[in-house]
C-alpha cells in the first residue's frame, strides 16, 4: 500500500487522539470522574468502543481507559518514504481515530445538548442530527433486514456546486440506499447543500445530515456496529467477529468528496477494519478494492456500488417524478401542497377486489371527476382509488396483501405524500410533483407496473378506476366497509387450535441468523408486520419466500404452546442454535426476537405481574431498564426468560402469555400504548369478565418502579395480586 496513505492515517489518528484527551481533560476538570456521558437513548454505551472491546464507557472516569488504549494501539509517527510491510498499523491507527471520535462526541453532548437535535429530522435552526437513538436503529433496522434498503453512504465533505449534490443524493436515493453526511471540504457541508437545493434531508428521506465534523462520522460506523449487535448477536469484544458480520451483512462505502486531509484518512482507515470501501473523487493514493480515487462525479455512484459489491435492481416506473422507497418518509406541507384528499379533511377510501377476468382491462387507468390540472393550487377533493384484479391464481385471500401495498407504492414517487390504508387514507401532491407532470393517472400508472412487477404471478389482468366526485367516493366507500367486514371476521374466528399449519417469517435472518419468527393465528409476528394469513397467501405467491409453512405435528405443551413440528423446524432454520420455544409463556423458553419487536414484556416479582414497553416510549420502566436495554438483553435471536418480545396487537390476542395468565398479568404500560390499544383490549378485558382492567393498569404518570406502582395495583384490586406467584 502507499506509505504516503500510512503516514497521513497515522497523523490523523495521533491528531483526533489528542483531540479527544484534551477534550477530556477539560472536562473531567469541570465535572470529575462520575460524571455520566454517552449518546442518549442508545443500547450499546459507545458503540464502536464497546463492540470491539466489550469496554462500556458510561462516566468520563471510563473514557480515561480508551485512550490510553488509542495510545497503546498508535503506531509511532512514520515518513512518507519508511517501508511498510503490512497494513495493521494504519487499520489499528483508523480504529484509534474512531475510538477518539466517540470520545469527542460524547463529550459534545455533554457539554452542548442542544447540539444535536436528537430526533428524525432537522430544524428550522438546527440540521445535525446526532447519533441515531435506538428507537431509530429498529425502525429503519427492518428496512435493511428486509432488503428495502440495501446499505449506507458515508459521506464525508461537499460536493464541488449544489446542483451536483443533489445528482448524487437523487442518486443514492433511487438506488434506495441511506446516506449519512458529516464533515466538511472547502467550508462546505453536503447536508446543507441540499437544503439549499430544496431537498428535505433527515431520516424519513434516508438523506441523514449526522453532524458537521469528521467526528460525525463515527456515528455512521456506529450504526453498523449496533445493527451487528442488536441483530446479529454478535457478542462485544470479539472484534474478529464484528468486523466480518459488518463487511458479509451491512453493505456499506465511504464517499470522500472533496480535498482529503489527515483525520478524514485516519476515519475512512477505521471504516477499512469493517469493509467499508473508500471512493474519492479527489487523486489520492489507491489500495486495491479498498480505496479508489479520482471518480467522476457522474460515476461516482455507481463505481462505489461495484467496489462494495452491491446488487441493486431498480425497475423503471412510468411516473413523471422520481421513484422509489427513500420518498417513503418525504413530507409535503403547507404552502408545498397543491392538492389535498383524505385525512379527516375530504372522503377518501382504497380498495383492492376481484373481477372476472373479462370484466378487466390490463393496464387501463381512468380517472372519474376532476384531475389534479383541472383544480386549483391547495385544492381538497375526495378520492377513491378501486383496484380490480383477476386471474386464475386470484384469491380473495389475496386482496388485503394486493390492497396493504397501496401505501407504500404511492409514498415512492416523489413529492406525494400517502398515510394510512383502507378509509382512513390520507393523499397529498405537492406543486413541486404537479410541476414535474404529476396526475391521478400516475397513480393507477404505478400501482399496475409495480404491483404486476412484485406479485403478477397471482394474477394475470390488473386495471385502476380514480373517483374524485363526492358521491362516486362515499358508493364506493359503502361497498369496501363490507368488503373490509368480511375479511377481518375471517381472520378474528381463526384459533391456533383451528389449522395444522403456522408460517414462518425468515426475513430477519439477515441480520440475526439464529432468530427464528413462527406465525400462528393468535400469535402475530413480532414487528407487528405480518399475521398468519398474511403469511399464508404470501407462501403462495412466492414459494421460495421467507414465509414458509411449518406443520405443527405433535402437540407437546398445550398450555405453553410447542409442538413437535415447529420445534424440528426452528431447529434447522436457526442452524441448530435453538432447539425449542414456547408460543405463551414468558417464563418458559419463550420465542426468540432479532430486534425489531414493537414490545417487549418482562416479569416484575414484586408486584407478581408482567409489563410490557413499545419501542416508542423511551424512558425508564418498572424492570429498571429502558426499551433500548431491553431490547439489547434479548435480541440477536436468543431464548431469554423472563422477557419476549411481542407486536402491539398480540396484547388483545387470546394466547398472549396465556401460560401465565395472559392480560390478568399486566400490571403496567405506557399512557400511549394503552391509549393505542383500548378497543381491542377492552373487549378482551371484556371477555374474561375483568371489564375495567385497563384503568387497573398502572402507568408512568403512577410510577416507574415496582415499588412506586404496587400501591395503585393494591388500590385497584388489581387480579395479578391474587393469582398464583409467578416464581
Amino acid at each position: 500500500m502507499s506509505n504516503l496513505i500510512a503516514s497521513a492515517t497515522i497523523k490523523g489518528a495521533h491528531s483526533l487522539v489528542d483531540r479527544a484527551e484534551t477534550a477530556w481533560q477539560n472536562t473531567l476538570a469541570r465535572y470529575g470522574t462520575g460524571k455520566l456521558i454517552g449518546f442518549p437513548n442508545t443500547a450499546y454505551f459507545l458503540p464502536v468502543i464497546y463492540g470491539v472491546t466489550a469496554q462500556k464507557v458510561q462516566t468520563l472516569g471510563d473514557a480515561a481507559q480508551v485512550i490510553q488504549r488509542c495510545r497503546d494501539i498508535l503506531p509511532g509517527w512514520m515518513n512518507p518514504d519508511d517501508t511498510l510491510s503490512s497494513l495493521e498499523p494504519v487499520l489499528n491507527a483508523g480504529l484509534a481515530a474512531l475510538f477518539a471520535e466517540e470520545i469527542i462526541e460524547a463529550i459534545r453532548y455533554l457539554e452542548m445538548p442542544d447540539f444535536y437535535t436528537q430526533s428524525e429530522d432537522p430544524r428550522a435552526d438546527n440540521v445535525w442530527l446526532g447519533a441515531a437513538d435506538d428507537i431509530i436503529l429498529r425502525k429503519r433496522g427492518v428496512e435493511f433486514v428486509d432488503g428495502s434498503a440495501p446499505g449506507f453512504a458515508a459521506i464525508l465533505g461537499a460536493a464541488p456546486s449544489n446542483t451536483v449534490a443533489a445528482k448524487i443524493a437523487t442518486d443514492l436515493q433511487q438506488k434506495n440506499l441511506y446516506t449519512f453526511m458529516s464533515a466538511s471540504s472547502g467550508g462546505r457541508r453536503m447536508s446543507e447543500q441540499l437544503l439549499e437545493s430544496g431537498v428535505q434531508v433527515g431520516w424519513p428521506t434516508r438523506l441523514v445530515s449526522f453532524g458537521p465534523d469528521v467526528s460525525s462520522t463515527v456515528f455512521a460506523i456506529g450504526f453498523a456496529v449496533r445493527v451487528a449487535l442488536s441483530f446479529g448477536n454478535i457478542v462485544p469484544g470479539r472484534s474478529k467477529e464484528l468486523f466480518e458480520y459488518c463487511k458479509n451483512r451491512v453493505y456499506a462505502f465511504v464517499m470522500a468528496l472533496g480535498d482529503v486531509n489527515e483525520e478524514w484518512v485516519a476515519t475512512a482507515a477505521g471504516a477499512l477494519n469493517f469493509g467499508f470501501p473508500v471512493i474519492a473523487d479527489t487523486p489520492i493514493p489507491e489500495i486495491p478494492l479498498a480505496v479508489v480515487a479520482d471518480v467522476p462525479h457522474d460515476k461516482i455512484v455507481n463505481r462505489a456500488i461495484d467496489v462494495r459489491g452491491l446488487k441493486i435492481v431498480v425497475n423503471e416506473v412510468p411516473v413523471p417524478v422520481a421513484y422509489g422507497p427513500a420518498y417513503e418518509g418525504e413530507r409535503v406541507r403547507g404552502e408545498d401542497i397543491y392538492l389535498e384528499c383524505g385525512g379527516g379533511r375530504t372522503p377518501m377510501v382504497e380498495w383492492v377486489t376481484s373481477k372476472p377476468i373479462d370484466d378487466v382491462v390490463d393496464g387501463l387507468v381512468t380517472v372519474n371527476g376532476p384531475d389534479v390540472n383541472e383544480v386549483s393550487a391547495g385544492a381538497k377533493l375526495p378520492l377513491a382509488i378501486l383496484v380490480e384484479v383477476a386471474g386464475r391464481q386470484m384469491q380473495d385471500d389475496y386482496e388485503p396483501i394486493l390492497e396493504r401495498q397501496i401505501h407504500h407504492l404511492i409514498n415512492y414517487a416523489q413529492g406525494v405524500m400517502h398515510i394510512g390504508q383502507r378509509d382512513i387514507a390520507w393523499l397529498r401532491i405537492s406543486k413541486g410533483a404537479v410541476e414535474k407532470g404529476f396526475r391521478l393517472e400516475h397513480i393507477g400508472k404505478l400501482l399496475h407496473a409495480k404491483l404486476h412487477q412484485d406479485f403478477g404471478r397471482i394474477f394475470d389482468k390488473l386495471q385502476i378506476k380514480i373517483y374524485t366526485s363526492a358521491e362516486d367516493v362515499l358508493a364506493i366507500t359503502a361497498k369496501a366497509k363490507e368488503a373490509y367486514a368480511a375479511r377481518d371476521s375471517r381472520v378474528a374466528g381463526m384459533t391456533d387450535e383451528s389449522v395444522d399449519t403456522f408460517y414462518s417469517c425468515l426475513l430477519c435472518q439477515s441480520f440475526a441468523p439464529s432468530h427464528v419468527c413462527v406465525i400462528s393465528p393468535e400469535r402475530t409476528g413480532l414487528c407487528g408486520s405480518y399475521n398468519w394469513m398474511d403469511c399464508k397467501a404470501s407462501f403462495e405467491i412466492n414459494p421460495l419466500g421467507p414465509n414458509q409453512p411449518v406443520p405443527k405435528g405433535q402437540t407437546l405443551e398445550p398450555r405453553l404452546g410447542q409442538w413437535k413440528g415447529v420445534n424440528e423446524f426452528v431447529f434447522k432454520a436457526s442452524r441448530g442454535a435453538v432447539d425449542h420455544y414456547n408460543f405463551y409463556s414468558i417464563i418458559s423458553d419463550p420465542m426468540t426476537a432479532c430486534g425489531c419487536m414493537e414490545c417487549i414484556s418482562a416479569i416484575l416479582p414484586l408486584c407478581n405481574g408482567v409489563m410490557t414497553v413499545n419501542r416508542e416510549f423511551t424512558e425508564m420502566t418498572p424492570c429498571g431498564m429502558k426499551f433500548t436495554t431491553l431490547a439489547g438483553t434479548i435480541g440477536g435471536g436468543v431464548t431469554t426468560p423472563g422477557f419476549v418480545g411481542h407486536s402491539k396487537y398480540n396484547i388483545t390476542q387470546r394466547k398472549f402469555l396465556a401460560a401465565e395468565d395472559g392480560i390478568k398479568r399486566l400490571v403496567w404500560m405506557p399512557r400511549s400504548l394503552k391509549e393505542e390499544v383500548s378497543d381491542l383490549f377492552n373487549e378482551r378485558a371484556n371477555e374474561i369478565g375483568i371489564p375495567d382492567l385497563l384503568s387497573r393498569i398502572a402507568d408512568e404518570t403512577i410510577g416507574t418502579t415496582e415499588e412506586e406502582i404496587l400501591p395503585f395495583l393494591t388500590e385497584k384490586n388489581h387480579p395479578a395480586l391474587s393469582l398464583d406467584p409467578l416464581l
